[in-house]
């Protein structure tokens, strides 16, 4: 559960930029360590780029709140206090804090914010040349535990009971902050866009031409060539691979997704895409489903309203949710 890289998804503009009412505006830049591609609809240049401005403030704004590099953040002030006090915080953060447990109790706690806490004893930089012992992997696991966060929605406070423990939003927060764009971009009247956070996006409204966003899913297996195409009405996709990052040990592959429950690095999965309304929950699923492992991913993503995923196992084989049909170009 630790840093995931994001697969390359592309979107497939059909839509020639002249000839319609309104245009397709997208700027790149770096947001939270991250790429950020965003893209709206709107009558022209100047109107379309003050669009794009108000997305770059609110995901700059997002970060502030849960970054937990910046010491003067709320985030940062509950790991600071962990084991000593709770801390008040924003609703906003309580809320998403609340969420984040509620995905957690969801996926048996394969999902766990408090996974910050873990010490980072598995290297998948070529030095590693053993297994880390036993005590070192139950080391670096014993101040994980969504169970030892305590919300206290009365006092909007947050309290992490072991000294040590801390949380981070690294498999939430893009998505999150796709979210908040995005709802930000149509509460001013933003017809249709993309958010695109490295990998976490999140989509509304159709292209000029009056076509949806489409999204093309490609296997890591054959990274240039494209499996499958798929519209994306207003929709969040979250692709995320871990068989870029590994260590072969004892004939075994371990990548760099680890457990949070037990310390040990995920295997058999090599990409996970999930569909789902919000990029957050997309992201955070994604996640969860290299821990749970196929069999058990898909029994969980089978049961929630409005969430499909597609998985390719380090074979090459490619498994999907109950309700997704994959055309194949």
């Amino acid at each position: 559960m630790l840093s995931l890289n994001k697969l390359v998804i592309f979107f497939l503009l059909f839509v020639v930029v002249t000839g319609y009412a309104q245009q397709a505006y997208q700027r790149t830049l770096k947001l939270m360590g991250s790429r950020f591609d965003i893209t709206v609809v709107a009558n022209d240049s100047i109107q379309g780029h003050n669009y794009i401005d108000t997305a770059i403030l609110e995901i700059t704004r997002i970060e502030k709140l849960i970054s937990s590099w910046d010491a003067n953040s709320q985030t940062s002030k509950i790991n600071k206090d962990a084991g000593i006090k709770p801390v008040v915080v924003d609703t906003e953060l309580f809320e998403l804090i609340k969420r984040a447990i509620s995905i957690s109790k969801l996926t048996d706690g394969a999902f766990d914010i408090s996974y910050a806490s873990m010490d980072r004893i598995w290297k998948f930089d070529g030095s590693m040349t053993e297994m880390p012992t036993i005590n070192k992997i139950n080391t670096s696991v014993a101040r994980v535990g969504f169970q030892n966060i305590v919300l206290n929605k009365d006092k909007n406070t947050v309290f992490l009971k072991k000294k040590g423990m801390k949380i981070g939003f690294g498999a939430i927060g893009k998505g999150y902050a796709a979210d908040k764009a995005k709802a930000l971009l149509i509460s001013k009247g933003v017809s249709a866009g993309i958010i695109n956070a490295s990998g976490d996006m999140n989509t509304w409204g159709n292209q000029p031409n009056g076509k949806p966003w489409t999204v093309a899913i490609t296997n890591p297996m054959n990274k240039n060539k494209v499996f499958a195409l798929f519209p994306l009405i207003n929709n969040a996709v979250v692709t995320s691979g871990n068989y870029e990052k590994f260590v072969n040990l004892n004939g075994k592959r371990y990548t760099h997704i680890i457990d949070p429950r037990t310390g040990y690095p995920s295997s058999g999965i090599i990409s996970v895409t999930v569909f789902a309304p919000k990029a957050e929950l997309a992201d955070a699923l994604a996640t969860s489903i290299f821990v749970m492992g196929k069999e058990v991913g898909l029994n969980r993503i089978n049961q929630l309203p409005k969430v499909e995923c597609i998985i390719i196992d380090e074979k090459g084989n490619i498994s999907t949710s109950n309700n997704i049909t994959i055309e194949k170009i």
